[in-house]
């Protein structure tokens, strides 16, 4: 572990350059540029809040604000995508880079950094653009919006988790990619996101204990549209954070060594 820290440490300058490049050709030739980072998630939730809200009325219990329910979709949205990006892309990132692993030596666990760092830029840049319409919605930041940057980076540790054993797996069973395509669609809809938690039956509560994306995603809310601190059902999210970490770092310590050769 400390190894990894020192390797990951000794190449920084690697990694943040590799994230502002990564950015540079995402942008390049954009008339929009950088504001493409925000659209598409603000164009998700709009579009969620249009048909759900309008065609099935659907409405907050607690918040009369008639924005309420769009303002509940960003805060999910901010979450989940920042979760996704970042297993999605760890899935793959040593087979995508796999010419780049042959030519060069350099340290392995810099590949997911850069894809963590890069997917975290993105979601700050999407916070800051959300905290700019609440005000206009007719919602103001609390206190509690102070947990964010802790939500933030417990996010990060949990997907980054998964992602990494993942990742690391996909190397040598490619079934593993394909498979988690139809987990994350599946996964998406069985944590409240775009729905509250309020309308599930009581029978198939019991079944969130076991996704800790749902206390994840209900502290954003708990934070950002109710202002108040997250519910103690988040120690589910720490409590897999922890096991995913460490889980991910001994495969991926044990499988390094052969990761170029599998590629």
């Amino acid at each position: 572990m400390s190894e990894l820290v020192k390797a990951a440490w000794r190449y920084r300058g690697f990694v943040r350059s590799s994230i502002v490049n990564e950015f540079k050709s995402r942008l390049s030739r954009s008339k929009f540029g950088a504001a493409w980072i925000v659209l598409h998630p603000l164009a998700q939730a709009l579009i969620f809040a249009t048909i759900l809200s309008s065609v099935l009325a659907a409405r907050l219990q607690g918040i009369e604000n008639k924005y309420g329910y769009a303002a509940y979709l960003m805060a999910g949205f901010l979450c989940w995508n920042l979760f996704v990006e970042i297993v999605q892309r760890c899935l793959t990132v040593f087979i995508d880079q796999a010419s780049l692993l042959k030519k060069m030596h350099f340290p392995r666990i810099t590949l997911p950094l850069v894809v963590i760092g890069s997917a975290l830029v993105s979601s700050v840049a999407l916070l800051v653009v959300i905290m700019a319409i609440f005000p206009i919605l007719g919602l103001y930041p609390s206190i509690a919006w102070i947990w964010l940057p802790v939500l933030l980076l417990l996010t990060v540790a949990f997907a980054a988790g998964l992602g990494l054993l993942l990742g690391t797996l996909n190397v040598f069973v490619r079934d593993i990619g394909q498979v988690m395509v139809v987990v994350l669609q599946f996964w998406f809809w069985v944590t409240p996101i775009v729905y509250p938690v309020s309308i599930i039956p009581e029978h198939f509560k019991t079944t969130l204990a076991f996704n800790p994306m749902a206390p994840l995603v209900g502290a954003y809310h708990d934070v950002m549209i109710f202002g108040r601190p997250p519910s103690n059902n988040l120690w589910i999210t720490v409590a897999a954070t922890l096991v995913l970490l460490s889980a991910s770092l001994v495969v991926f310590r044990r499988a390094s060594p052969e990761l170029v050769d599998a590629l």
